[in-house]
């Protein structure tokens, strides 16, 4: 059976571009494009008193503030009133979620909403301090065995992050795990994630019985869970599938709301999914690494088909991520060759912890 058939979905299609659809009283689902292979990202509105709180934010290009700009001369909710932002809730820095954040808060005068490790590395990727440097990734990335042409269109990618995010804001209202925030009489807990970003805010609601999951529980495809350079030797994924372990305890009913594919029903269906797919993965570069292998040379396994520049970035880093992660447990060792590359070798028997719920 299709995995996917396991899930329910309320709803067959995403709201158009430049409209919106309430998905729960008071919750309205908004679409972005996005300029690469993962072309959509979800944004979502709360009613909040006589405002609204907007959940995650767009790229920053012109045809995303457009959209918006349509969602702004649209009356919405019960009073049919154009939208005004109360404040602007963003669940972690990556651009596609951070990217208009400033520009929002500009335009209504409302606060940042976000978690101090995001707010902090947002800024940091975008001046390049603290380690956030493209020199230093590739400097990284190079020690696990990229090398030549790929290598060389890595080298002229530059701050991609800045261009994505051109500003943002110099102030925030710090969100905390297990804070109960008041949107709109409601109460939404933090219920902080690990592994795909520093400090990934999701937000559930227990009277709507609804997660608003971010990129941290998606219903299609895998989050991305990378190593990066200012944390060489981490390990994410363990991070990352500990975090799956705190969703998978919410209600069985509970509707999530991704911030990629459709909202959907069978949240600890979706953990067990991806537990298994992690599984698989793991199983796979085992048994491959019976041979000297960096991660670049085990990207074949992992990724079977071919990757542009952009899909590399993410692929070197979520390799490295699953080899650290049995570097750890034991099951791999690791050792650096005379021209500097780390490699993996299997070392040990290999085991994985499931059954997160």
């Amino acid at each position: 059976m299709d995995p996917q058939q396991i899930l329910q979905f309320p709803h067959a299609a995403a709201p158009a571009a430049g409209t919106s659809l309430e998905v729960a009283p008071g919750l309205r689902w908004l679409r972005m494009p996005l300029p690469f292979a993962l072309d959509h990202i979800n944004l979502w509105l709360l009613q909040d008193g006589d405002g609204w709180t907007i959940v995650d934010c767009g790229i920053a290009t012109d045809h995303t503030k457009g959209l918006w700009e349509q969602i702004f001369a649209t009356p919405l909710g019960e009073q049919r009133q154009p939208l005004q932002a109360q404040r602007v809730l963003v669940t972690h820095c990556h651009p596609d979620h951070a990217g208009l954040a400033h520009w929002l808060c500009q335009r209504f005068g409302a606060r940042l909403w976000m978690s101090q490790a995001e707010y902090l590395t947002a800024h940091a990727i975008r001046e390049g301090v603290a380690g956030y440097t493209p020199s230093n990734l590739l400097a990284m990335y190079r020690r696990n065995g990229l090398a030549g042409e790929a290598l060389e269109k890595m080298a002229v990618r530059g701050n991609r992050y800045r261009q994505a995010v051109p500003e943002f804001p110099q102030n925030y209202r710090r969100i905390m795990d297990g804070d109960e925030i008041g949107i709109g009489g409601r109460r939404w807990r933090v219920i902080m994630g690990y592994g795909h970003a520093p400090e990934h805010a999701a937000l559930y609601s227990a009277e709507l019985g609804v997660l608003i999951s971010g990129d941290m529980v998606l219903p299609k495809i895998s989050t991305n869970i990378s190593v990066w350079s200012v944390d060489p030797d981490g390990n994410p994924l363990r991070q990352f599938l500990d975090s799956l372990k705190r969703y998978a305890q919410l209600p069985v009913d509970t509707l999530v709301l991704p911030s990629h594919g459709l909202p959907f029903r069978g949240l600890r269906e979706r953990v067990e999914q991806l537990e298994e797919h992690h599984l698989r993965r793991f199983e796979e570069l085992h048994e491959v690494c019976s041979q000297p292998l960096s991660a670049f040379e085990v990207i074949p396994t992992l990724f079977q088909r071919e990757l542009d520049t952009h899909q590399l970035f993410f692929a070197m880093g979520e390799a490295m991520a699953h080899l650290h992660y049995l570097y750890y447990q034991g099951a791999l060792k690791r050792e650096t060759d005379a021209d500097g590359v780390i490699r993996y070798l299997r070392d040990g028997a290999f085991r994985i912890e499931t059954a997160a719920i």
